[in-house]
């Protein structure tokens, strides 16, 4: 079966031919990095790790490219908040990225660009765009990308001019031609440190958001390559932007399919920083163990929303621990890919839909009770194979099972039943009772920490 990809911009399946014979080019956007990521940054890295690993376990070479942002306002801001260099900034939370993908089971990408290293070529890109008249220079120095010379504008968020048009903020950059204009080039503002302050033919400053990932992409990958990806809050603007850029500098085309997947979600709103309602993977680490993380973000489709709670993490918990169980008569089995096997089979077509994970783990389920039935060691290979393309299944198997127990007093049910309690105690407006249960979580090692959206709960170390 040939692998089919949903590609946001023809709003299909469509079947993976890559440009190259057997290599398959990929771009993901990767950690803005001035704070710790959250699980929603973990959805992405896991879900194109997922991506890369399926690529591969069918024959083909990758090269994944997975930027960083190191240069924005709220990258600046954050620096001068804590009077640190932005670049002290950047290498703190790019180490603690690091720490948590690594802790997950997510692969290093092939290449991990920083926007700040590629500078030379997102003025290369700019110079290319005003040659072009895509780019002009505004009254306030900034250079802007004129979007209604690009014909294909909107294509990909399949949004009409008109419709932005009419969406537009009150407050519009009066400095634009087009309040529709996006930015290439930021003038550099009196009150900036010198280290994000770049010369170019356009005064100093430093790039938009935008440009870095069309210059670092076509810089690693060239300018036509095989999938972009991405979460769904990127799609537009960011993703319609470097659309514009790319093809408008090229006159190529830029990407084969573009995959966006879903928003992880808390109470039914998008988790962000910005709503306060988000959690970072290493709270969440801290009551549960990576691999049931892990498993809990990609049991769902990857298109699909994910819902946190800590029962859906629970319920992973348990999930997970089926499949360790039929493999805990086999801790020394190697694992093994027979994709001639009928089961191997089953798992390949879902995985080849798509990357349809949900259907895929109900085919691992159904071998683990196969173990289970026959208690063969060629069986398990498999089982333990075929997790390895997920990322799952590669502890031993007393490892996982044993480092699942939790004493009475710091089980998840028992914290669950003191933050009901506590919160009835708030209701109430009983506050010394809250405080008191506070203290009682807090001697078990049980942290909670109240914020806008909510009561974040993590385990003293």
């Amino acid at each position: 079966m040939t692998l089919q990809i949903f590609d946001t911009l023809s709003r299909q399946k469509q079947p993976l031919a890559p440009i190259e014979a057997g290599h398959v080019r990929m771009y993901v956007c990767g950690m803005t990095v001035y704070d710790y990521c959250h699980l929603g940054h973990a959805r992405v890295m896991a879900v194109f790790d997922l991506v890369q690993r399926w690529l591969r376990a069918r024959g083909l070479q990758v090269t994944y490219v997975r930027n960083i942002t190191d240069v924005d306002d709220k990258i600046i801001r954050r620096a001068v908040e804590q009077g640190v260099s932005v670049r002290a900034l950047t290498d703190r939370f790019i180490a603690a990225m690091h720490e948590d993908t690594d802790a997950l089971g997510i692969e290093r990408p092939t290449h991990e660009p920083r926007a700040t290293d590629y500078i030379p070529q997102m003025q290369e890109l700019i110079a290319r765009l005003f040659d072009k008249r895509l780019a002009y220079q505004d009254e306030a120095g900034d250079v802007d990308y004129a979007v209604r010379a690009f014909p294909g504008y909107g294509k990909l968020s399949g949004k009409a001019l008109d419709q932005l048009h009419a969406g537009e903020r009150v407050e519009v950059d009066t400095a634009k031609r087009d309040p529709l204009d996006f930015v290439l080039w930021k003038r550099a503002k009196p009150e900036e440190p010198a280290e994000v302050r770049w010369t170019s033919p356009w005064g100093e400053g430093r790039p938009g958001w935008h440009i870095e990932c069309s210059a670092m992409s076509c810089a690693l990958l060239g300018e036509h390559f095989d999938i972009h990806g991405g979460g769904a809050d990127l799609q537009f603007p960011h993703h319609e932007n470097e659309i514009a850029q790319s093809e408008g500098a090229s006159g190529k085309p830029f990407v084969n399919i573009w995959m966006h997947n879903g928003f992880v979600r808390v109470d039914e709103e998008k988790m962000s920083k910005s709503l306060g309602n988000f959690f970072t993977i290493r709270d969440v680490l801290k009551l549960f163990d990576a691999e049931t993380v892990r498993f809990f973000i990609i049991r769902a489709h990857y298109r699909s929303p994910l819902n946190y709670s800590e029962d859906n993490l629970r319920d992973a918990r348990h999930a997970l621990t089926r499949l360790y169980t039929a493999l805990q008569d086999f801790p020394e089995v190697a694992a093994v890919q027979d994709w001639s096997h009928p089961i191997a089979q089953r798992f390949s077509a879902a995985m080849d839909d798509d990357f349809n994970t949900p259907e895929a783990l109900a085919v691992l389920f159904d071998l683990a009770g196969e173990v289970n039935r026959t208690r063969t060691a060629e069986l398990a290979g498999l089982l333990k194979g075929l997790g390895a393309t997920l990322g799952l299944l590669q502890q031993s198997p007393q490892s996982f099972l044993q480092g699942g127990a939790s004493s009475a007093k710091t089980d998840v049910a028992w914290i669950d039943e003191r933050l009901s309690a506590r919160t009835e105690a708030k209701k109430a407006r009983d506050f010394a009772r809250a405080d008191q249960i506070r203290a009682e979580l807090l001697e078990q090692g049980i942290v909670l920490e109240d914020k806008p959206g909510g009561v974040t709960v993590w385990r003293r170390a």
